[in-house]
């Protein structure tokens, strides 16, 4: 597929879905497939929200290089072979990245979120040639990943324009250092779907991005569903009332509930509460407690959103 029509299906807002582990913190393949139909029946797995497998927020540190294939097939078989599935994929280097990334666009992947190679202590030259590679080597989409917090350098706009012709590179993960203007992106959004990954999206769309990722979509998928019609429609202030009223009420809680344990245990405490568990975290990550969720179904409940008691 060429650049633009990935473009097309690699925007609006990438749903980051948890992976499902039982009692015994082994894959819960079963849930796994239940949840993605609920997903879907809920909107996800479209070209605007497309369903993102193995990120962060679906505990990718915590799975094996054997398991990435078993839940990517879970959410493939699940959501139906018209769905708009996003693999993430582990730093390594550009031999396995491209190992990794041809096996999971036969299984059914229109994209990649691939992130810095970290490891590498890579410059700006080491960017161009490490995702230009994946790009020849492949013929599905890929999302870079900004992942600059890491202790490697940030991406910067001369470095992304020099991509340009690396074609299946549709999409910028952006979120920048303070020393990095966040408006350099529109030197580069009429090429490439800019991503906000800083709570950002109004200001995103403004510079002519195309998406934003918000940590609670799994669970109420028809809020950011809403906010992002409203900034197609360019009603930005409605768009910013609604997406920060949510994520200025859910911050102090996301604060306080990693202070506890780290990890991604917050996104299964918002899958619990909609009556949708997808098990317990990974070690050393904690399960979330309950008094935990019962501050977060008060501010869920403020939303309007459903929960369950």
């Amino acid at each position: 597929m060429t650049r633009e029509e990935l473009k097309k299906r690699i925007q609006g807002t990438p749903a980051t879905i948890p992976t499902a582990f039982d009692d015994n913190l082994q894959l819960d393949l079963g849930r796994q497939k239940d949840l993605t139909q609920w997903w879907m029946e809920n909107g996800l797995g479209t070209d605007v929200a497309a369903l993102k497998v193995a990120a962060a927020m679906g505990e990718s540190a915590a799975l094996s290089d054997a398991e990435l294939p078993k839940v990517m097939r879970a959410v493939v078989d699940a959501a139906g072979k018209d769905a708009t599935i996003i693999c993430a994929l582990k730093t390594k280097d550009t031999l396995n990245t491209i190992e990794d990334a041809k096996m999971v666009q036969d299984m059914g992947a229109i994209g990649l979120q691939i992130e810095l190679p970290m490891f590498h202590k890579p410059n700006q030259d080491d960017y161009v040639r490490y995702f230009t590679d994946i790009s020849d080597a492949i013929d599905i989409g890929v999302m870079i990943y900004n992942t600059h917090w890491f202790g490697c350098q940030s991406l910067n706009a001369e470095t992304i324009l020099r991509m340009k012709d690396a074609e299946h590179v549709v999409a910028i993960k952006w979120a920048v250092p303070e020393s990095v203007d966040y408006d350099e992106m529109r030197q580069f959004s009429d090429t490439f779907n800019v991503i906000d990954n800083s709570n950002q999206p109004v200001r995103c769309h403004k510079n002519g991005g195309q998406g934003y990722i918000s940590v609670s979509i799994p669970a109420y998928p028809q809020h950011d569903l809403k906010v992002w019609e409203l900034l197609e429609a360019k009603q930005y202030d409605e768009a910013h009332a609604l997406y920060s009223g949510v994520r200025t009420s859910l911050e102090p809680w996301l604060a306080k509930t990693a202070k506890r344990s780290g990890g991604q245990r917050q996104f299964k405490g918002m899958m619990t509460i909609v009556g949708q568990p997808a098990g317990p975290p990974r070690p050393p990550t904690l399960p979330i407690e309950e008094d935990e969720l019962q501050e977060l179904r008060g501010l869920f409940k403020e939303f309007g959103w459903p929960v369950v008691a």
